[in-house]
């Protein structure tokens, strides 16, 4: 039986479909608006904390997607690092659940001023499919103030960029 299934899809090959071309000139004028954006608001490149505070690693997928060479997120002005103390945005995947919001508002704490939090998807926004489970609190809004929502299940990394020129724009002087 599982020769069988091995058989056909090496004689037809994947049921995947090919990924979307991107607009070249869409992704250039976006990255020229994320760096203008940024370069007003802050002064230099955009840095982001990411946390998975009990998600399914949906987001994350479409976050590393960032860092593809598909969309190369540096070339927008924006990076991801590895300390909260060099962060201007924490960005927060997934419920919040009991065992994290400690560990999260120790990250929000350790953040310089100015900073945002961005939540990214639906799970993040009210529990998404995880709601009413006795390990989660609920939204990140549980425990802190969002300052941007990225709904979608998971959002795509074109909706994710758009949430943080949107970000950037909005806090420009």
């Amino acid at each position: 039986m599982v020769w069988r299934r091995v058989l056909a899809t090496l004689r037809h090959g994947p049921a995947t479909l090919p990924a979307a071309r991107l607009d070249d000139a869409a992704t250039r004028r976006m990255a020229d608006r994320l760096e203008a954006a940024a370069q007003r608001t802050l002064g230099r490149s955009l840095a982001i904390r990411q946390v998975d505070a009990g998600s399914c690693n949906g987001c994350e997928l479409e976050l590393h997607m960032l860092n593809s060479i598909v969309y190369d997120l540096e070339r927008f002005g924006l990076r991801f690092v590895a300390s909260p103390r060099h962060a201007d945005v924490l960005l927060v995947t997934g419920p919040l659940t009991h065992n994290m919001r400690e560990a999260l508002l120790r990250t929000w704490i350790a953040m310089p001023d100015p900073k945002w939090l961005v939540a990214v998807g639906d799970c993040a926004s009210d529990g998404g499919v995880f709601k009413g489970s006795y390990a989660i609190a609920g939204g990140v809004d549980a425990a802190l103030p969002v300052d941007l929502l990225i709904r979608g299940c998971p959002p795509a990394p074109a909706q994710l960029l758009n949430g943080l020129r949107t970000l950037l724009e909005a806090n420009a002087d």
